[in-house]
């Protein structure tokens, strides 16, 4: 008994698979890790074709970095299932102190004698659900906060360009990035494909309207400005005060506090 809660402990597996791997494996801890570790693979492989839309994500800073990351599974069940919840968290923890660059380098991390993405594989044969990591961001300045929102289906991760930004402030900007889904921090760094799409929809729906040829484009452009106070942080109405912009509610806190970068992921169909 004492051999098979030293196993569960170890592996987090459940109590009967950490029985049934210590009797195949005659006793020996290294072989039943093995056994156990085999099953999380030959079900990863075997459930690789299911969709993993339910999971959690979490978000977390040290004062000037900040991650978002989401650890995906297929049910709701086991996305609040507290070992699944625990194991997201240790994984932001590594990703977090290692700075890592992107998704990738987070699998890559060393995590309890594996990789993170062993210990991820490990899991799938313990929950038999699919598990994916994804949805991984990071950002860093001066300053940096983030906001999860309850139920860890959205989570969001922002920098500053000053340090020592009032945490208030800090998390009001975070919860905007949660609530208005912004694209950039400012027009310049909207996605070119997307701004071309938003200016020939413009465009056709002014013909659409009748608009003589001559100002079809003076008419797109000024849609198009409509369009960044939609998509662009700064640009944005507050959501606590809808008079001022968020741009303008940073330079009420200090005239020369912005945002750096912002990270947002969410499991929420939108």
């Amino acid at each position: 008994m004492a051999d098979i809660q030293h196993l569960r402990k170890m592996s987090g597996a459940g109590m009967m698979d950490c029985k049934n791997a210590l009797t195949e494996a005659d006793s020996d801890f290294d072989k039943a890790m093995e056994i156990i570790r085999k099953k999380g693979q030959a079900v990863a492989a075997k459930r690789s074709d299911r969709e993993a839309s339910e999971g959690c994500v979490v978000a977390k800073s040290n004062g000037t970095v900040a991650v978002v990351i989401a650890l995906k599974c297929e049910t709701d069940f086991v996305a609040k299932n507290a070992d699944f919840v625990a194991l997201t968290n240790q994984i932001l923890d590594v990703a977090l102190a290692a700075k890592a660059a992107d998704v990738e380098a987070v699998k890559a991390l060393p995590f309890s004698n594996l990789t993170i993405q062993d210990a991820v594989t490990d899991r799938i044969g313990i929950t038999g659900e699919k598990m994916e990591l994804d949805g991984y961001g990071i950002v860093e300045g001066p300053s940096a906060s983030f906001y999860i929102h309850p139920g860890n289906r959205l989570a969001t991760a922002v920098a500053f360009n000053l340090p020592d930004v009032p945490a208030e402030v800090a998390h009001e900007v975070a919860m905007q990035v949660a609530a208005m889904a912004p694209v950039a921090v400012t027009p310049e760094g909207v996605p070119a494909e997307l701004l071309a799409n938003e200016k020939q929809i413009a465009a056709d729906k002014a013909r659409q309207e009748g608009k003589p040829e001559n100002l079809i484009e003076r008419i797109a452009e000024g849609r198009i400005n409509k369009f960044y106070k939609e998509v662009c942080l700064l640009d944005q109405e507050f959501v606590k005060d809808p008079k001022i912009t968020i741009g303008q509610y940073l330079k009420s806190v200090n005239k020369d506090l912005t945002v750096l970068d912002f990270k947002r992921y969410t499991l929420n169909q939108e």
